[in-house]
């Protein structure tokens, strides 16, 4: 709730004066108000107060406004100015920086486009796979940076987000939330205990860092061709030493919620390829769950203070739709293992990402590939060519064991599976097989086949791929005796889509 009365101060830097006469844009959230004047923004603390955050003193907005630029220089330096004190004067009237009373606090950022926000970019379909690479790549780099603690976070941090929902669903004043708050507590304490070793294990191996904690799309813009992360929390410990798989929980939960569920795959298989954690897996129910229970609270909440009607109607509707989601996550359906093998040119990866959001748990099936699973074993970079020796048979052994093991491991931890790779000897697609036997899962293997002039033309048009195959490769291959595929065969010599369609009508028929 609102504590303090701020309006001469919100008059202040609403009032085109103020900026030297140029026009002022208000924005307006539960915890802030921010006004675009010019090149500048100025991010104004509501004095409110809480159970999650507490801005209701000018020490306690004091304090918050150097936390703010501590805690966001790390990802956005150039985004975030400093701050100002708004003082009353002599004469009575305000001003920045004056040497009178200070009244209240503001971050001062320089303002960007409101266009190039990624929520408004995914609006209009623009956020690429490259787009999508580069984010994921940002947000590694950022957790790699990110203070470690021991001794936040684990089963304990995750128990009171539980019980803060709980609290919040049945006091949001939306009655569909309300009622079903102890649904969802009790679904989601469920999870917590089948998770909660891994969750201590994640925290005593430092996955506890301090985090962005609101890493939505929203949070995210685009500044000269990259993804930058702003406004992260720094009012509340507990919601921003988390641990990290739980950070990008939330960017997964978004795109979903928007409709991209092939975006958020991407991210996930993109996160996952360079430093690969299975286990980790087996948690993300839960934590996708979590996000969306506390988008469902927020926007019932933000429904009920909204006055215009239609708006109302909109964030109730919103509200209903998290709901529906964090019910969802936390009944994963069963994991199931899909092999996609073919010569180099053939298509496999193309569909392999395709398929991956269609198939297992929430954002989709992991998709193991053996390229990119050689680039990391031998230190390269994904799309940097390897030499010949790379591609010795031992080197290749070792290749496919990897891509078994993770296999394994992933399908361990409850999610689904699509293993991408050549698969050109009887013995590797019989040894693939009886992975999913072990784990007593579904298994389809898929055998992509196209004529060579299709292959050739394909490898030769390759950029900035993790394969390394040429057409040398595809002529070489085409002279391996692949012996009897049992695996059932799709013509994928046209367009994307068919192959797509083809695979999915024999998934969808157990084939």
């Amino acid at each position: 709730m609102i504590v303090a009365d701020q309006s001469e101060v919100i008059a202040f830097l609403a009032d085109p004066a103020t900026h030297g006469g140029q026009a002022v844009e208000r924005i307006d959230t539960h915890g802030a108000v921010v006004f675009l004047a010019g090149p500048r923004a100025y991010k104004l603390k509501r004095a409110v107060a809480f159970d999650y955050m507490d801005f209701s003193t000018l020490a306690l907005r004091d304090a918050a406004t150097a936390a703010e630029l501590r805690v966001n220089r790390r990802t956005a330096p150039d985004l975030y100015r400093g701050r100002c004190a708004i003082t009353r004067e002599a004469n009575g009237r305000l001003r920045f920086d004056g040497i009178g009373a200070v009244l209240d606090w503001v971050v001062e950022m320089r303002r960007f486009d409101q266009e190039c926000l990624f929520d408004r970019l995914a609006g209009r379909g623009a956020l690429s796979s490259q787009l999508l690479a580069a984010l994921v790549a940002e947000i590694v780099r950022f957790h790699a940076a990110a203070e470690r603690s021991t001794r936040l976070g684990g089963t304990a941090g995750m128990r009171s987000v539980i019980d803060g929902n709980r609290a919040a669903m049945a006091g949001c004043g939306l009655e569909v939330v309300v009622r079903a708050a102890p649904e969802v507590h009790a679904a989601a304490t469920g999870a917590l205990h089948v998770v909660a070793p891994l969750l201590e294990a994640r925290r005593a191996g430092g996955c506890v860092r301090n985090c962005h904690g609101d890493l939505h799309l929203g949070n995210i813009f685009l500044d000269q061709g990259r993804p930058v992360l702003f406004d992260a929390i720094e009012f509340n410990d507990s919601l921003a030493w988390i641990d990290t798989f739980y950070d990008l929980a939330f960017l997964l939960m978004d795109l979903r919620h928007r409709g991209l569920a092939e975006a958020a795959s991407t991210v996930l298989n993109r996160h996952a390829d360079p430093v690969p954690d299975p286990a980790a897996l087996a948690a993300l129910p839960l934590f996708l769950s979590l996000r969306a229970a506390i988008r469902a609270h927020t926007s019932a909440a933000a429904a009920a203070r909204q006055p215009a009607p239609d708006h109302a109607r909109g964030l109730a509707a919103a509200a209903g739709a998290y709901l529906d989601q964090s019910r969802a996550y936390l009944a994963p359906p069963r994991p199931r293992l899909v092999a996609i093998g073919g010569l180099s040119g053939s298509g496999k990866s193309s569909l392999a990402y395709a398929l991956a959001h269609q198939i297992g748990a929430a954002p989709g099936a992991r998709v193991i590939r053996s390229d990119v699973i050689r680039k990391r074993l031998l230190g390269g970079a994904e799309t940097a060519r390897l030499g010949a020796d790379a591609y010795r048979r031992e080197v290749t052994e070792r290749v496919y064991r990897a891509l078994l093991d993770e296999a394994a491991a992933t399908l361990a931890a409850g999610h689904a599976v699509i293993a991408d790779a050549v698969f050109g000897r009887p013995g590797q697609r019989a040894a693939i097989g009886a992975i999913a036997a072990a784990a007593a899962v579904p298994f389809t293997g898929l055998w992509l086949e196209a004529p060579a002039a299709v292959l050739e033309a394909r490898v030769g048009a390759r950029t900035l791929d993790a394969s390394d195959a040429d057409v040398g490769v595809v002529r070489r291959q085409l002279a391996y005796d692949v012996g009897r595929v049992d695996w059932a065969r799709i013509d994928a010599a046209g367009e994307a889509a068919t192959t797509l369609a083809a695979a999915g009508a024999r998934l969808a028929d157990g084939s």
